[in-house]
């Protein structure tokens, strides 16, 4: 028999489920923020798999994919325990923003420390209360500033068991991505710990291809880890990409793209214009390699500089 998780003091035995109240701290106003986890055990030993969505506030995809799983009663696994949560930064939601009130980006604050700003807090309580306690984990994303991201898993290839539990999750791409200084991904690395990363859709928006691309994905990764016994079949060939680039305006103006989101592309091809307002000139920009593109600006205006589009190549 597994023995008990004990999270803020709270013991959930092999069998249970449970929303536990991780307190972080409270509003001007005396409103407490809690940060909402749940939990799901099975009564067999196995894995524990976390899924966290929101770190970033105003990134709502993640949400509603670990959402979606909790409301269709998805996550109890048969064998091993599910740690989920939803929504990690409560004040970015609530102001429709990245970060926190500190100004502060949480995914740059990890490991964290106690007694430090409100992005460390939060992070310290994370890696202290939540991590010492799994073995995997998946943390949601989308593309930021009107960006929109294709479904995509982001992993470091180098690290065997990231590429195995990557390819496992079956997303359309996977692209090589190197631990960042401070990032969650690297803290929970230096313990042990392996966390995907899965990006798709942009901030503010639901994207419906890839929220159920997520929730597949989840899925699969735990039928694989042995969590579950069945899962949805991929109805797409995985594509690995080592090596990612994005293609800049060298003007500013109107961003016109001949391109969409996911299309496979080739060296020179044109991928769109940038125009002035007035109608006086237009500008072509075209591909510096073959690739697939993993990320598109949809921002109708740019500037000298601005990313467009981004490529993944070989």
């Amino acid at each position: 028999m597994p023995d008990p998780i004990t999270i803020n003091n709270h013991k959930i035995e092999p069998g249970e489920q449970k929303e536990i109240q991780l307190n972080i701290a409270r509003l001007p106003t005396y409103t407490n923020i809690d940060l909402p986890v749940h939990v799901f055990r099975s009564k067999e030993d196995g894995p524990t798999l976390l899924l966290t969505g929101g770190l970033h506030g105003d990134e709502l995809n993640g949400i509603e994919i670990v959402r979606r799983m909790i409301a269709k009663d998805l996550l109890m696994p048969q064998k091993g325990s599910v740690i989920a949560l939803p929504l990690v930064n409560v004040y970015g939601f609530i102001q429709n923003v990245r970060g926190l009130p500190d100004g502060k980006d949480i995914n740059r604050s990890f490991p964290g420390v106690k007694g430090g700003s409100l992005a460390r807090l939060l992070a310290h309580t994370l890696m202290n209360e939540i991590v010492p306690k799994i073995d995997y984990g998946i943390d949601f994303h989308t593309g930021g500033a009107a960006r929109s991201n294709y479904p995509q898993i982001r992993c470091t290839l180098d690290v065997e068991k990231n590429k195995e539990l990557a390819e496992a999750f079956e997303a359309p791409f996977i692209v090589h991505s190197s631990l960042i200084e401070k990032s969650f991904r690297k803290a929970a690395h230096k313990k042990g710990k392996h966390i995907l990363v899965y990006e798709s859709g942009e901030s503010t928006r639901f994207y419906e291809f890839g929220i159920q691309e997520g929730i597949n994905g989840t899925m699969r990764l735990m039928k694989y880890l042995g969590m579950k016994d069945e899962a949805p079949e991929s109805q797409k060939n995985t594509e690995i990409y080592r090596k990612t680039t994005w293609v800049r305006a060298k003007y500013a103006g109107l961003f016109r793209p001949k391109i969409s989101l996911g299309d496979e592309v080739k060296k020179r091809q044109v991928l769109g214009h940038v125009t002035d307002p007035y109608g006086n000139e237009q500008f072509k920009f075209t591909c510096p390699h073959e690739g697939r593109v993993i990320g598109l600006n949809y921002a109708p205006v740019v500037h000298k500089g601005d990313a467009l589009l981004h490529l993944a190549y070989e």
